[in-house]
């Protein structure tokens, strides 16, 4: 039912759920008895509640909110239905209890939630939502966006159990994305760490979630090496980022980067004039190179029901190589566009031209920026939203002034696994906002659609995932604070750790049991036989025998193991093979026994338990050990199973 905003308030101010208009919160009489009132959680230093991102406008007013053993989620539109769904699926993690909920416009009691959209609310915009909170606790959306956003503060409201102060808010982003990045590129991430980050990213109000990763191509069966993600896992991931309201923007990198889906098409790499290959990019002089890079878009759409299309765009030219290297390049250009067109025309035609093939499919193309060169003559289409993280010639302001949207992606936001983190309380001394860019700091946010954080693998084992996952937790918060409101709620940093603190992680993030076993030793068997060193030397091949040996299992503290052999002190670990960002990603490659050395990522384990049964996987390569003859190898989990062990105590 559609209302106007003044009966709405006028409804609320008599039930009691806007409570500052009265004074005091009405007092409905409960169904049942209520428990003794807990008292209301601690107000932050900036006085409002407890939430990341801080409430905007927050009024606080006498009294508190409790839930009663009588509480309900009141659904005031059936549209709503799904999202009062998840929100009780993750109260009943924060609380140990399952609210009922109700699709009804009865009055709420004492201790009821109510869920509402008011489509009639132009100044909540798409994602905005006001919050009252008295004797119950409305949230009210002009979309199901941000009636479910809502949801999220009132999560981080009632997690502790507390009563939840009385007051209300209206609560609008200042920025339309609010985005966190993982290239999945080279190196997989596991997917329960990727579902792990979409809840997170949620619960923190994040709406965008931009992966580089590959998905296996039926098209291109010979771009299949490992660290790709199966159609249907990524069907999957969608499924859960539609649930949690988070957008997913997929990429793949092209025109240069795209080693990983060229590595066996040498027709297709780029050609120096001397005839050499540079598989990291890909010749776009060639028709062939174009109609190879819609087709992947092609097979991503089919998993991705996203409205963005990220083809990357970046460093097409490395380790030195510059146009001039490549002759092709300008004499395709000046074909085209006459004898003043130059190298850098024929990079700019081709992102064009995969911005019409995008746009033919309703889609927005996005790009990085440090490609785009004032030489060129042939200017890139100004419905392209360009991601600036590099300090280059040509400036954001530049961008946003030839009609650009510029996405602030910047380089200070970056993770680089293994090499530096992010550093989060920098960015909060010194204020930093949406309109820092590398470079340049723009003076108004028109034309930035938002900002990200961003994840990439350089160092792939100098970490590991549950390493990045701790690592990036306060960046996150960060983020998801400077792209909805002000980026510095707090007076420090400190007491904005101390909110973060409060707010903790999303539902369920920590019901993981990542160490199923008690630290000890353990003999692994698989029918008559166990594993074993096939000699004492160093780098011995861990193979089945007959006896078997004793094998030290000794968490991490990442939330791994180590699995030793004590008679010789060493350690399993993946370590032969071919390698990718210092990490050996070759299917296949032996398991062995090295010296043990704890800063060594590779000899980190995750081990799952069924009954009295584990499997093994690596922590780094993301492979699962399996036996190939009598030898431990590793392997790709798509189509083979890990190889069972019975956990016998020696």
């Amino acid at each position: 039912m559609r209302r106007t905003h003044g009966i709405r308030t006028a409804a609320l101010l008599l039930l009691g759920v806007l409570p500052l208009a009265l004074g005091t919160a009405a007092a409905a009489a409960p169904s049942a008895p209520a428990p003794a009132a807990a008292a209301p959680a601690a107000p932050t230093e900036a006085g409002n509640p407890a939430t990341v991102p801080a409430l905007s406008g927050w009024k606080p007013a006498e009294g508190s909110f409790s839930l009663t053993q009588s509480s309900r989620v009141l659904v005031r539109d059936d549209a709503l239905a799904d999202d009062a769904a998840t929100f009780v699926a993750d109260l009943a993690d924060e609380l140990g209890r399952t609210l009922p909920v109700r699709t009804t416009t009865v009055a709420p009691k004492e201790g009821d939630i109510v869920l509402d959209v008011d489509p009639d609310r132009a100044e909540l915009g798409r994602e905005g939502y006001e919050l009252g909170v008295g004797s119950a606790i409305s949230v009210t959306g002009r979309t199901g966006d941000g009636a479910f956003l809502g949801t999220r503060t009132a999560l981080q409201l009632l997690r502790s159990g507390n009563a939840v102060p009385a007051g209300e808010a209206v609560d609008v982003p200042k920025y339309a994305e609010r985005g966190v990045g993982v290239c999945a590129c080279y190196i997989h991430v596991s997917m329960p760490w990727l579902e792990r980050l979409i809840k997170d990213a949620s619960y923190l109000k994040l709406n965008q979630l931009w992966l580089e990763l590959k998905v296996k191509s039926a098209a291109h069966p010979e771009a299949n090496e490992w660290g790709y993600y199966t159609p249907q896992q990524i069907e999957r991931l969608q499924k859960l980022a539609d649930q949690y309201h988070v957008q997913l923007v997929p990429e793949v990198n092209s025109p240069g980067h795209i080693d990983p889906w060229i590595r066996n098409r040498p027709d297709l790499q780029l050609t120096d004039a001397d005839g050499v290959k540079h598989p990291s990019g890909l010749d776009i002089t060639k028709p062939e190179a174009f109609d190879f890079v819609t087709s992947i878009i092609d097979e991503y759409f089919q998993v991705f029901d996203s409205p963005y299309w990220h083809m990357g765009a970046d460093e097409y030219l490395l380790g030195g190589l510059e146009y001039a290297d490549f002759p092709q390049m300008e004499a395709y250009a000046k074909e085209k566009f006459g004898p003043d067109a130059v190298p850098e025309d024929a990079f700019n035609d081709f992102i064009n031209r995969v911005n019409a093939y995008v746009k033919a499919k309703g889609k927005r193309l996005r790009i990085w920026n440090d490609g785009i060169s004032p030489k060129a003559t042939v200017s890139l289409d100004r419905d392209i939203l360009v991601e600036h993280w590099l300090n280059d010639e040509v400036k954001p302001s530049q961008l946003i002034a030839d009609g650009h949207q510029v996405m602030n992606a910047a380089n200070s936001l970056y993770h680089v696994r293994g090499t530096y983190p992010i550093n989060t309380a920098r960015l909060y001394d010194e204020g930093w906002t949406p309109q820092s860019f590398e470079g340049e700091k723009v003076a108004s946010a028109d034309g930035i659609p938002g900002a990200k954080i961003t994840m990439w693998p350089d160092n792939a084992s100098g970490n590991t995932e549950n390493e990045v996952e701790d690592e990036v937790r306060m960046p996150l918060r960060f983020i998801a604070q400077a792209t909805w409101g002000d980026s510095t709620p707090d007076a420090t940093y400190a007491a904005f750790e101390e909110r973060a603190e409060a707010v903790g992680r999303a539902p369920g993030f920590d019901n993981v049991d990542r160490t199923p076993i008690r630290p000890g030793e353990y003999r692994l068997s698989a029918g008559k036989d166990f594993l074993t060193g096939d000699s004492s030397a160093d780098g011995a091949r861990v193979v089945l025998g007959s006896e078997g040996t004793p094998l030290k299992f000794t968490p991490t503290q990442d939330g791994y193991y180590t699995v030793e052999d004590p008679q010789t002190g060493r350690c399993l670990e993946t370590r032969r093979g071919e390698r990718q960002l210092n990490t050996p990603l070759e299917p296949l490659s032996a398991i062995t026994l090295q010296d043990c050395a704890a800063s060594n990522r590779l000899q980190r384990w995750e081990v799952a338990v069924s009954g009295s049964d584990v499997t093994l996987a690596n922590a780094v390569t993301r492979m699962v050990a399996v036996l190939d003859g009598n030898g431990l190898v590793q392997q790709v989990p798509d189509g083979h199973r890990a190889q069972v062990f019975g956990l016998v105590e020696p």
